[in-house]
């Protein structure tokens, strides 16, 4: 059933407290410097930090070298940034987070219908399991024994949970072993099995016991932060990686008012501000970078062309930045593109959804057209 969002903000959801900072997100800040030779776990460690460093600065220099500079959102997630995220999900301005926790919750026994006991569910982009709870709580519905079974003779019931499964797929593997450890105190009857991997890429799932059935989940509105055409691939592995007969729950962002979007994505407080400078402030500690964060504006577009949000950090003067040793060059006024975020109409993402090879089987979206969760088939 549609609701109002109109009722104003409220305090209704609220992220799990016992999440550690940058939990949902890729991993985060490397502490630095040369490292020497070390043998052992702790070797790889450190091994594995200097590649982190490497990979930051890499990717830094491949889209600030560029003939218009941009930086790529997986770099705003590290600890801090993950921690400015949760910060922004609170403000009353980003109606995102507060209309889709309480879309899913009203449309989670509805999806639970239509899946029998011990099902599986498979989250993608999931080292936080506070959407997918919503899922995971649901009981299978109380069906009528077949006559003449044992449950119909003695009158039992069945209680069992949808979900006997929950595969979470994430980049970050400190996360996704803090979660499994939660849910193996909250859910123990729930078997977890954390898959860690980049889901733009193909993913293999761990082999299942049985055929059971499978359902994917996508939620928030991070398919709007892929480009269209990544998107379909994306959608079209899914479908591979599930395979015939699975479902696929898929949030995605219907706004399309430019002032409640840059309220959204440019706040009075400057928590949104705050969170696009952060980059900086990771490039210089992992990418041996010399930006000096607050000369750089924070700003937020509407692309009605491309039906986009577009984060940018515009630099106030010329200046010239040393990124890992390497001179980047600043005119006044010139942007670094940080961020999109396509706000979809349906006919587009129905176009996209087929084009992936999968079909819309229900569709779900709020009073104000603010958000849609559809299941896909």
């Amino acid at each position: 059933m549609p609701y109002d969002d109109e009722d104003g903000p409220n305090g209704s959801v609220v992220l799990s407290d016992s999440r550690t900072a940058g939990s949902h997100a890729p991993m985060g800040s490397a502490t630095g410097g040369i490292v020497a030779e070390v043998r052992g776990p702790l070797g790889n460690a450190l091994k594995g930090q200097v590649q982190l460093r490497h990979d930051v600065a890499e990717t830094a220099l491949r889209g600030l070298l560029a003939p218009r500079k941009t930086l790529p959102p997986s770099l705003f997630y590290d600890e801090e940034g993950c921690r400015l995220f949760y910060e922004i999900t609170k403000l009353p301005e980003y109606y995102l987070t507060r209309t889709e926790f309480r879309l899913l919750e009203t449309i989670a026994p509805a999806v639970a219908e239509l899946l029998p006991a011990g099902a599986t569910l498979v989250e993608y982009g999931a080292s936080d399991e506070t959407k997918a709870e919503m899922l995971l709580a649901r009981k299978a519905s109380a069906r009528a024994p077949m006559r003449g079974s044992f449950d119909a003779l003695f009158g039992n019931t069945r209680d069992e949970a949808v979900f006997q499964t929950y595969i979470p797929i994430d980049v970050a593997e400190p996360a996704l072993r803090a979660m499994r450890e939660r849910l193996a105190v909250h859910r123990p009857e729930l078997s977890v099995v954390p898959v860690t991997a980049d889901f733009m890429r193909p993913v293999e799932l761990p082999k299942r016991e049985s055929e059971t059935a499978i359902m994917g989940f996508f939620p928030g509105s991070t398919i709007g932060n892929l480009e269209p055409g990544p998107a379909v691939d994306f959608l079209g592995r899914v479908r591979s990686t599930l395979g015939n007969g699975a479902k696929f729950l898929l949030g995605f962002d219907t706004c399309r008012d430019p002032a409640r979007l840059i309220r959204a994505y440019d706040d009075p407080q400057g928590v949104t501000a705050q969170f696009n400078r952060n980059l900086l402030v990771r490039l210089n500690r992992e990418a041996d970078a010399t930006f000096d964060p607050e000369t750089f504006a924070h700003r937020a577009i509407w692309n009605a062309t491309e039906s986009r949000v577009e984060m940018h950090l515009v630099s106030r003067v010329g200046r010239t930045v040393m990124v890992a040793g390497r001179g980047v060059q600043f005119a006044r006024d010139e942007s670094i593109h940080t961020e999109n975020s396509y706000k979809y109409t349906p006919e587009r993402m129905r176009t996209m959804i087929t084009a992936a090879g999968w079909t819309v089987s229900k569709t779900w979206s709020d009073s104000n057209g603010l958000f849609a969760l559809w299941l896909l088939d």
